[in-house]
């Protein structure tokens, strides 16, 4: 049973909700007075915005569900051929990214970024990464196995860090075993520096677990595809999604959910919290036909990875041209939003960024111009 296009709604304001929300949290006016549950948590635990991430990936899975069924009747060489392009170019736009501007302010001087401090890993790069092993599972064995062997995987991620992490601390910052193979294979000066410590969220190891993110989008859309708007296949959706809590919450006493390190109750968690809300979303959308409110969110889903690109982007040169010694970033804070309160000013600094790069989208989406990879 094919979907009616409402399904497509809802996946378009799932999708959009994630890059809201990411740029919400990315882009605050102030990082130290940002309300709570906009920062990531420190080491283990959860707050709402460790789920934006996992969920864009939860979001890509679906979305293949529906793309899927066109590269089957394509041979083999043309669908690995769309499967590499698309990830080699999102990783290659994710490294760019981190080494643009290419320059940086030195003593009022621009200074040259040497290629040798450039971060490997990232956002964008753990999309790639994910996607395009998920997608070659998916081709090769079908969704079901795939799925099997990203549930493997989440054990053997589990095996992988209690064998090579430093004896005793193989879940802290210092001695996980994704630190030692990053440090290997690229060096500590390729590694984010948000810790205060060379240590990538984004790190080869920990994209293992994060495939199953993927594929479980994958499994979700289908399902969905198959089921239709009946409230047999909501339950089935909202069950899916409390079993998978419950397991999250056991797994937990053991392995710790923690976001940087992406363990395996953090997936089992955040893909379960994923079926909650897009069960809800089907319901109003699909079931009830409440879509006015839609359309805000469908604009970023209609242009994700571009608009999230755009943000970044933007940040970035913020951040760089300079309002006398400050930047134009902190210049826009200060003197716009800071007088209404730091916390509050944050938060509405991080808002007004939003909205700025969703106008973007919608003049995008006006001029039915998607930007696709």
């Amino acid at each position: 049973m094919a979907l009616s296009n409402q399904r497509f709604t809802a996946l378009d304001v799932f999708r959009g909700m994630t890059v809201c929300f990411m740029i919400i949290v990315n882009t605050p006016g102030n990082g130290a007075t940002t309300f709570g549950p906009l920062h990531h948590a420190k080491w283990h635990g959860f707050t709402p915005t460790d789920l934006v991430f996992p969920s864009f990936l939860f979001a890509v899975g679906n979305a293949m569900s529906f793309v899927m069924p066109r590269l089957q009747a394509l041979n083999q060489t043309q669908v690995l051929g769309k499967i590499f392009k698309r990830t080699f170019i999102i990783f290659l736009l994710g490294y760019l990214m981190y080494w643009f501007p290419f320059v940086h302010w030195e003593q009022q001087q621009l200074v040259f970024n040497p290629i040798g401090t450039t971060r490997i890993f990232g956002v964008l790069q753990r999309i790639a990464l994910a996607y395009g092993i998920a997608a070659l599972l998916i081709y090769y064995l079908n969704w079901k196995r795939a799925l099997i062997v990203s549930v493997v995987g989440l054990f053997l991620y589990w095996v992988l860090l209690l064998l090579f992490g430093e004896p005793g601390a193989q879940l802290t910052l210092h001695g996980n075993a994704v630190l030692k193979l990053d440090t290997w294979l690229v060096g500590a000066e390729h590694l984010y520096m948000g810790e205060g410590v060379p240590f990538d969220p984004e790190g080869l190891l920990s994209t293992l677990p994060a495939v199953a993110n993927v594929t479980a989008g994958f499994a979700i859309g289908y399902f969905l595809q198959k089921q239709g708007s009946t409230f047999e296949a909501l339950a089935k959706l909202l069950l899916i999604g409390c079993l998978l809590l419950a397991v999250s919450y056991a797994w937990d006493l053991i392995f710790p959910v923690n976001k940087k390190l992406w363990t395996s109750s953090f997936v089992t968690l955040t893909v379960g919290l994923d079926c909650i809300l897009l069960g809800i979303l089907v319901y109003v959308i699909e079931m009830l036909h409440k879509t006015n409110w839609t359309y805000f969110f469908k604009v970023f889903g209609r242009n994700p990875l571009f608009i999230y690109l755009l943000s970044e982007v933007g940040a970035i040169l913020m951040h760089f041209f300079r309002v006398g010694d400050i930047s134009l970033y902190e210049a826009t804070y200060r003197r716009l939003f800071m007088p209404l309160g730091n916390h509050i000013g944050s938060f509405l600094f991080a808002i007004a960024f939003m909205l700025c790069c969703w106008l973007v989208g919608y003049l995008l989406d006006k001029k039915k111009i998607y930007v696709r990879v």
